[in-house]
């Protein structure tokens, strides 16, 4: 099965930015199906020049509801419809609108309703999902269900005014957050509880709470029923944010009762308007008594890559002391270019030993490693290293050697691009999409050699950028003279292009 990444690569030329906000997207949308008692499927229009011979449009997810059947039995993952088979879902991008079909649909000798939402990522659509709804199986309104439709009809248009998911949502709290069935409880614009689930009012009876919540100001109450009082004023904090528009993340509090509950606030401003908040909550007492195994676990693998960190780090300083007492220039620039290498690997087990699920932020990885390069390859030379664009978050099966070969392109073009006293600058230029990471190094300075082969090249750090490109990140590099526009022969400086999948599939 390809994950949501690979399809969104494979049929669609979506930069990476709007491909993260999709996979947002899909993170939150439990919450959506169950809300709706329907399914979703999300819908991205193929682009001709991948899949020339495709449908208009591909599904390259699907959530089915807990709360109700599914109006999907099979697996819809990688369906093609064209503009005729669904028109709803054009028109929902056309017209930037939740578009519903008049009359039921017939799919498979079930009867359902289908409704094409679009998807908008900075005033733009990117997709649209489908929410479809089983109409087989009768529901009969209840208090439940009437509270349930229009959150989820709130939640919908936000999603179409891209205010849903909001921006900056951890994935960590959309996975572990509580769901529909754990508890939910509605607030109206003042933070009056206008209906509670039978979960979520059986989680506040678990904190100590022993009447209705319908009537009540939640925050306060909340407030009052945490025992620490640090944790009492942030769940609070967060409740009166969800109100004024704010999103939260996960929050997790102990009550004088010694119940351990989830708390996560959903603000709910449908076209701009206040509406609102939805307060999801879970009753994790006996769960957290197993997950302390899990956690042990956990904390057991980042101390080893703390360890890890700190014995190169030592390896480094014996490098330095090594260096310190050589009286050969060439084994003194070798060895520090050797506490540099092993300085770049300590700094992303480092990393490593503060993530929680394997990942490195790149560009603030970048940030450390790059000036260290720069401050040992210009002590002859002025020349200045800038960045554009953002590498985001990287897998640690990517990010030691990414790292590695970024920094033995930048020092080798500050080295060799400038001779000792001329100033110049090199520049990292990023471009991230759902399928490839493209990096260019770009210098100002002297130019390649005449007669230069990147194939051919003995030099180590070369050798090591071609060994880790081709056999760690499966990628490829160029290098290229970069020539003025107004003369095709004056050289301006060099150019490394680096080009890596990020689908390991690739």
């Amino acid at each position: 099965m390809s994950t949501l990444a690979e399809l969104l690569a494979d049929n669609t030329g979506l930069p990476g930015e709007a491909a993260d906000h999709l996979q947002t997207v899909v993170a939150e949308w439990q919450l959506l199906a169950d809300l709706s008692f329907a399914d979703f499927l999300l819908w991205v229009p193929v682009t001709e020049e991948l899949q020339p011979d495709g449908g208009d449009f591909v599904c390259v997810a699907h959530a089915r509801p807990t709360t109700a059947p599914t109006a999907h039995p099979e697996d819809v993952v990688g369906t093609r419809f064209t503009v005729q088979e669904h028109p709803q879902l054009a028109k929902a991008m056309r017209e930037v609108r939740i578009c519903r079909e008049e009359d039921p649909h017939w799919y498979r000798d079930l009867p359902m309703r289908r409704e094409a939402i679009p998807v908008r990522f900075h005033d733009e659509v990117i997709a649209v999902m489908s929410r479809e709804t089983n109409l087989a199986a009768p529901r009969v309104p209840s208090p439940l269900e009437i509270a349930y439709l229009g959150s989820a009809g709130d939640l919908c248009q936000m999603i179409v005014d891209g205010t849903f998911p909001p921006n900056g949502t951890n994935a960590t709290d959309t996975h572990t957050s509580p769901r529909v069935g754990d508890g939910l409880i509605r607030l109206d614009s003042s933070g009056t509880v206008v209906f509670a689930s039978p979960n979520g009012l059986s989680a506040y009876h678990r904190m100590g709470h022993e009447s209705d919540l319908v009537g009540t100001r939640l925050a306060p109450l909340t407030r009052s029923l945490i025992r620490d009082p640090f944790d009492a004023t942030e769940v609070s904090h967060r409740i009166i944010e969800a109100l004024d528009g704010k999103p939260s993340s996960r929050t997790e509090a102990d009550s004088r009762r010694g119940a351990v509950v989830l708390f996560r606030a959903l603000p709910l401003r449908p076209a701009g308007q206040a509406a609102g908040a939805l307060v999801l909550v879970r009753d994790v007492t006996e769960v957290k008594r197993r997950d302390r195994a899990l956690l042990s676990k956990d904390a057991t693998i980042r101390e080893i890559h703390h360890r890890v960190k700190n014995n190169l780090q030592t390896v480094a300083a014996l490098l330095r002391l090594q260096s310190r007492r050589t009286t050969s220039e060439e084994a003194r620039l070798a060895l520090a270019e050797s506490v540099r290498r092993v300085t770049s690997i300590a700094l992303v087990h480092e990393a490593l030993s503060i993530s929680v699920d394997e990942r490195v932020d790149l560009d603030k990885l970048l940030d450390n490693v790059l000036p260290m390069v720069g401050e040992v390859a210009t002590a002859e030379s002025q020349v200045g290293l800038s960045r554009k664009g953002s590498f985001g978050v990287v897998v640690a099966e990517i990010a030691t050697p990414l790292v590695m070969v970024l920094a033995e392109l930048v020092q080798n073009a500050i080295e060799h691009a400038f001779p000792a006293g001329r100033s110049g600058k090199v520049e990292l230029i990023v471009e991230r999409s759902a399928r490839w990471l493209d990096v260019v190094i770009r210098d100002n300075g002297r130019g390649l050699p005449s007669g230069f082969s990147l194939e051919r090249s003995d030099g180590l750090g070369l050798q090591i950028v071609r060994t880790l490109v081709e056999s760690e990140l499966r990628g490829s590099l160029s290098l290229r003279k970069v020539r003025t526009e107004a003369s095709s022969t004056r050289v301006t400086g060099t150019e490394a292009a680096l080009r890596i999948p990020l689908s390991r599939r690739l």
